[in-house]
C-alpha cells in the first residue's frame, strides 16, 4: 500500500522542486541585477561630483561609468560581471512581465516589467559590446539628439517627442514621490532588518529615489523643450543634463547635490540586493 502510493508522490514533488529551482534562479538574477545597478549609479554619482568641483573630463553617465571600469586593473572582467548583472535584471524583469509573480497582478505593473526588461537587455547589449572591444558608440548626448531629431521628422513628431518629454517629467515626479513616501519598504523584508538598519536603508533611499526622479524630470524638460522649439540639440543625455545643474543660482551645489543622491541610490541597490523580496 505504501509502495503504490510512491510513485504519485515523486510526481507531485517533481513541480514543487522545479518551481523552487525557479524561484531560486530568478532570486539570483534579480540579486545580480540590483548589484550591477548599483555600481553604475554610484559610478556616475562620483564623476558628476569631480564635474561639480571643476576636475572631470569623463561622462557621468552609464558610458563614463563603463569606462572608469575598463581602466581599472581588471577592467575586463569586471565589465563581463556588469554584462552578466544587467542580463540577470533584464531576466528577472522579464520573468515578472510574464509569469506575472501572482495571479491577480495588473496589466499595468506588467507591462512596466516588460519595458524595464528591455531597457536592461539593451543596457546588457552595449555594455557586452563595450566589453568585447566594440567601443562606446555615440555618447549618451548624441544619441538623445539623435533620437529626438529622427523623431520630430515623423508625422506629427511635435507632438510625439513632446508627449515622450511629459512621459519622462512624469517619470521622475512619480520616482521622487515615490521615494519621499518612503514607498519602497513595502517592497523589502524589513523585518530582516535591525532598527538602525532600517533607518540607514530608508535615508538611502529618500534620498537616492528623489535624486534620480530629479535627473528623470529634469532629461524629460528638455525633450520637452526640444518639441516646443523643434530643435533636437535641446535634448540632453544624462551627462548634459547634470551639468545643466551646475547653471542654477545654487551653481555647482545643486550637482553636488543630486550627484551625491546618485550615489546614496547605486548603495540603495546593494540593499536592494540583499532585502528586497525577489
Amino acid at each position: 500500500m505504501t509502495t503504490s502510493r510512491l510513485p504519485g508522490r515523486l510526481r507531485a514533488a517533481r513541480p514543487d522542486s522545479r518551481r523552487s529551482a525557479e524561484k531560486q534562479t530568478l532570486t539570483a538574477a534579480g540579486r545580480a541585477g540590483f548589484t550591477a545597478r548599483g555600481v553604475v549609479y554610484v559610478l556616475i554619482g562620483v564623476l558628476a561630483v569631480r564635474i561639480a568641483f571643476g576636475s572631470g573630463g569623463e561622462s557621468a553617465d552609464r558610458q563614463g561609468a563603463l569606462a572608469r571600469i575598463a581602466a581599472q586593473p581588471f577592467g575586463k572582467v569586471m565589465l563581463w560581471a556588469l554584462v552578466v548583472g544587467f542580463g540577470s535584471m533584464a531576466l528577472w524583469r522579464g520573468a515578472g512581465a510574464v509569469l506575472g509573480r501572482g495571479a491577480r497582478r495588473k496589466a499595468g505593473s506588467r507591462i512596466l516589467d516588460g519595458g524595464r526588461a528591455l531597457f536592461y537587455a539593451t543596457v546588457c547589449w552595449a555594455t557586452a559590446v563595450y566589453a568585447a572591444g566594440g567601443g562606446q558608440g555615440s555618447s549618451g548626448n548624441a544619441q538623445s539628439q539623435d533620437w529626438t531629431a529622427s523623431a520630430l521628422e515623423l508625422p506629427h513628431g511635435r507632438v510625439l517627442v513632446g508627449a515622450a518629454g511629459c512621459v519622462l517629467i512624469g517619470v521622475g515626479v512619480t520616482l521622487a514621490v515615490r521615494a519621499a513616501m518612503r514607498r519602497f519598504l513595502r517592497q523589502l523584508d524589513t523585518g530582516a532588518m535591525s532598527h538602525r538598519t532600517k533607518q540607514v536603508v530608508t535615508a538611502l533611499g529618500v534620498g537616492g529615489g528623489v535624486a534620480r526622479g530629479a535627473v528623470f524630470a529634469a532629461a524629460g524638460l528638455f525633450v520637452l523643450v526640444a518639441a516646443v522649439r523643434f530643435d533636437p540639440h535641446e535634448a540632453k543625455g544624462m551627462d548634459a543634463t547634470l551639468r545643466s545643474f551646475t547653471q542654477t543660482p545654487a551653481g555647482p551645489w545643486l550637482l553636488v547635490a543630486v550627484a551625491i543622491g546618485l550615489v546614496l541610490f547605486g548603495v540603495f541597490s546593494f540593499a536592494s540586493a540583499r532585502w528586497r523580496r525577489l
